[in-house]
């Protein structure tokens, strides 16, 4: 494992040394489901895997020699946006895709395609981001598992998502951008803040000059935050995600009002791309 005591370092002498992508971010906000989040990474096909997490997190040993490890407070105001957009400052022309522990990628056909072969494709469709949703994950059972993270009895909603026109400062439409919704963040809307309600993330971008990463999860470039190019369906891929349940039951305001996040249109996560896309929460567009 390369270790970096801090981020001003991993900036200096190991950021420039990503010359090739893609590269992926984990931001450890505790130590939950860290050791899967990383070993899911790591076969998705990442050439770099870079993780900022306390000093005092554990890394189990088979994982701990395939990362880059950046000491890191995810508990400090603007955390995230600071470290990607130095990430982004310190690197080239690389993909770049970013997370938080026990959130984990899927893409059309991930079980025998790459990360690096979903890059291609957009790559060849003139695409330099790749629009994910975060779709929530739950464990069935929260009084065996009071944090609601169980990988093994994992759930998700199958319908209650949906879309609506993204809007400038004049409230005219956005070409081609839409905030998405659903979800825990859209059933237990009372207890979310109106600006983290939204669940969609460009988590796969590419680096470029001059390009800045926004703290609501868009890009300076407008054209980095539309779902599809002017002539077609574009793919997109899903991020899933347990950290709003991991989040609700941690929140003492809303921790006793939930005793299950399960409802009607709940059905068991299957861990397979068919599901999600038979599902409509990510799309293959043209690539077959």
């Amino acid at each position: 494992m390369i270790h970096h005591n801090d981020l001003p370092s991993f900036l200096k002498d190991g950021a420039p040394k990503l010359l090739k992508g893609p590269v992926a971010l984990i931001f450890a906000e505790d130590e939950i489901g860290l050791d899967a989040t990383i070993r899911h990474h790591l076969e998705a096909g990442f050439r770099h895997t870079v993780v900022f997490a306390m000093p005092e997190f554990e890394i189990a040993d088979d994982v701990a020699d395939k990362i880059i490890r950046v000491s890191y407070n995810m508990l400090t105001p603007a955390a995230l946006e600071t470290a990607v957009n130095a990430v982004m400052n310190a690197t080239g022309d690389i993909w770049i895709y970013y997370c938080f522990n026990t959130e984990f990628l899927f893409h059309p056909f991930c079980e025998h395609r790459t990360v690096g072969e979903m890059i291609a494709f957009s790559v060849e469709e003139r695409r330099y981001s790749i629009l994910t949703y975060v779709v929530d994950l739950y464990a069935g059972d929260l009084y065996q598992n009071p944090n609601a993270v169980n990988i093994e009895d994992a759930y998700l909603d199958k319908t209650g998502y949906y879309a609506l026109a993204r809007k400038d400062r004049w409230n005219n439409d956005l070409e081609r951008q839409q905030d998405f919704f659903g979800g825990l963040r859209w059933r237990f809307e009372e207890h979310i803040p109106v600006p983290r309600r939204r669940i969609d993330r460009v988590s796969i971008f590419r680096n470029k000059p001059n390009l800045v990463f926004n703290a609501d999860h868009t890009f300076n470039d407008p054209e980095y935050n539309t779902f599809a190019c002017p002539w077609h369906h574009n793919m997109t891929a899903a991020v899933c995600s347990f950290r709003t349940a991991k989040a609700l039951k941690r929140n003492p305001g809303s921790t006793f009002d939930i005793e299950t996040f399960k409802w009607h249109n709940s059905i068991q996560f299957e861990w397979h791309s068919q599901q999600l896309l038979d599902l409509g929460l990510m799309e293959p567009g043209q690539w077959f």
